[in-house]
């Protein structure tokens, strides 16, 4: 790390521990499927490189991003990298990499990759009610994917974070009706709340992003998963605020006693949200600091009268992702993917 980032006034303190944890966490959850993990979005902003080598020496072999230029990314480092969105037209001068290949999503990027992988490995997504990206069932019966070198198919589940919904059998059970017709090595079902579905969603492969990271997507999975991120902050001022006083813009917040604040040096910029305005909540050792007032662009406003906080000291924010998309009106994914640039991002 050098100097000048040692020396940023804000940061991410990010545990090893906590993710390799969760990781395996999800893979002994998976039975006798192989466990993946999605790396895409920068490694839901902690970092993908950083992220990916720590699985990977964790025993992960597959993982998942979104773009090429992601997979530029994590390529190389020991693991089998497919990406997501397939191969445009303008990727395929990116296309190379032996570790690195498309999840085909349509008859046009089959088309494209018959004539342009040169008989490689690829993967395909089949659409089993999503309706996002992925071939029909009716396109792989009808020959679509005959001849491919398909190392995975998969198919992605819709409401899986809601584990009655009827919807959940209904993609299992088209998906498992494609046992045997893709010519594929492996089947790949389940996401984090899939794995929480159960063995009848393991298949070959499952794909756990968000609990990875220590989001919760079913209450299911809360007991086995630790937070892997927490946003730490410096104080740049103490002040008193005086009875009756407001603080930050339009005056949300209103002083009912004189009243110490801290002003802290994070705000939406860094993707500290304004959702959090009046409703977030820093910790100091074991004490809690209510968010007061709007969430501006660089600084949040904090309630320190139970605290000994003061200029040059550092708070950390609510690291319970649950909690804190309570808090905020944001999804969890948001909450870590919306993580700025500004921060440092320190591993222990």
């Amino acid at each position: 790390m050098s100097d000048a980032a040692e020396r940023r006034p804000n940061r991410l303190r990010l545990s090893t521990d906590a993710l390799t944890g969760n990781w395996r966490a999800l893979a002994a959850m998976s039975g006798r499927a192989a466990c993946g993990a999605a790396v895409k979005a920068d490694g839901y902003g902690l970092g993908g490189r950083d992220v990916a080598t720590r699985l990977i020496a964790a025993g992960c072999r597959d993982l998942f991003v979104a773009t090429w230029a992601e997979a530029a990314s994590v390529a190389g480092l020991g693991a089998r990298v497919s990406v997501l969105h397939g191969v445009r037209e303008d990727d395929l001068p990116l296309v190379g990499a032996a570790d690195v290949r498309p999840v085909l999503n349509s008859p046009a990027q089959v088309a494209r990759w018959r004539q342009a992988g040169a008989g490689r490995a690829c993967d395909v997504m089949v659409d089993t009610g999503m309706n996002r990206l992925g071939v029909s069932p009716q396109d792989v019966a009808a020959g679509l994917l005959d001849g491919l070198a398909v190392d995975t198919v998969m198919s992605h589940l819709a409401c899986a974070d809601e584990p009655d919904s009827a919807m959940n059998a209904r993609q299992c059970a088209a998906f498992a009706a494609l046992a045997g017709r893709t010519g594929a090595a492996r089947m790949s079902l389940a996401n984090s709340a899939g794995i929480a579905l159960g063995a009848d969603y393991a298949f070959d492969l499952t794909r756990p992003g968000l609990a990875v990271y220590g989001g919760v997507p079913v209450p299911a999975l809360a007991a086995r998963l630790r937070p892997v991120v927490t946003i730490e902050a410096e104080v740049l001022q103490r002040r008193v605020v005086r009875t009756g006083e407001t603080v930050g813009y339009n005056a949300t917040w209103r002083a009912p006693r004189d009243t110490a604040v801290a002003i802290v040096n994070l705000g939406y910029a860094d993707g500290y949200w304004r959702g959090f305005s009046d409703r977030g909540r820093a910790l100091a050792g074991e004490a809690v600091l209510p968010v007061i007032g709007r969430v501006s662009m660089d600084l949040i406003a904090l309630d320190v009268s139970d605290a000994d906080v003061g200029e040059g000291d550092w708070v950390a924010l609510e690291p319970d992702l649950p909690r804190a998309s309570a808090a905020s009106g944001m999804s969890q994914y948001e909450l870590l993917t919306g993580l700025g640039t500004r921060f440092v991002r320190v591993w222990g």
